[in-house]
């Protein structure tokens, strides 16, 4: 069974109502997915503006805590349920310095972070936490860069020279989600075709 449910990352009203409706579905959410990810276009730290910065901050990362938080609360109180899941998405913009991507960059290191301090203080909730780093990933988003006159340079940097496709994400994705890696958190798995081993 499959539920939509309205959500505002940025209202802490709207998260809670959102898990507590899943919760009232499903008795158990066995997984948490942090998934949201906005950029404000190509902005150095010179050009970014404090109402960009709060967005994007707010909406790529204070997100990620706040439904953390409640989840973490919601299982808590539930006696069906002793062990929870979470995954972030972050990005090799984490570890990667690209120019003209720093608030997008920024947000998605701390989210790595994140993912490292909630995996240490979530084990006495038996909440495992771990995140997913994905680089170039062939979207409808993506596909007007990925698709350029620069996709050649980008491709070169590249060790297996393509670009990933949702497919690509969905081994990785199923194992954090499963109760396979029972012993693993705090960790963060990259999926970039080799980019960030690749030669400077």
């Amino acid at each position: 069974m499959a539920i939509a449910v309205t959500l505002d990352l940025n209202d802490a009203g709207s998260c809670e109502s959102f898990l507590e409706t899943a919760a009232s579905y499903f008795v158990r959410i066995d997984v948490l997915i942090n998934n949201a990810g906005v950029e404000t276009g190509a902005k150095t730290y010179t050009m970014i503006d404090e109402a960009d910065w709060d967005y994007l901050l707010d909406t790529n990362l204070k997100s990620a805590w706040r439904l953390s938080n409640i989840y973490t609360e919601l299982l808590q109180r539930n006696a069906e349920q002793q062990h929870g899941n979470i995954i972030n998405i972050a990005s090799i913009t984490a570890y990667r310095t690209i120019k003209g991507q720093f608030p997008y960059a920024v947000s998605k290191a701390a989210l790595v972070k994140a993912t490292e301090v909630m995996a240490l203080e979530g084990a006495r909730y038996g909440i495992r936490v771990n995140a997913l780093a994905p680089g170039y990933i062939l979207t409808d988003v993506s596909r007007l860069l990925l698709e350029s006159d620069h996709a050649d340079d980008f491709m070169k940097g590249i060790p297996m020279r393509r670009y990933g496709e949702f497919e690509d994400l969905d081994g990785p994705f199923l194992l954090l989600a499963s109760d396979s890696p029972s012993y693993m958190t705090g960790s963060t798995i990259v999926i970039d075709g080799g980019h960030i081993c690749a030669e400077l």
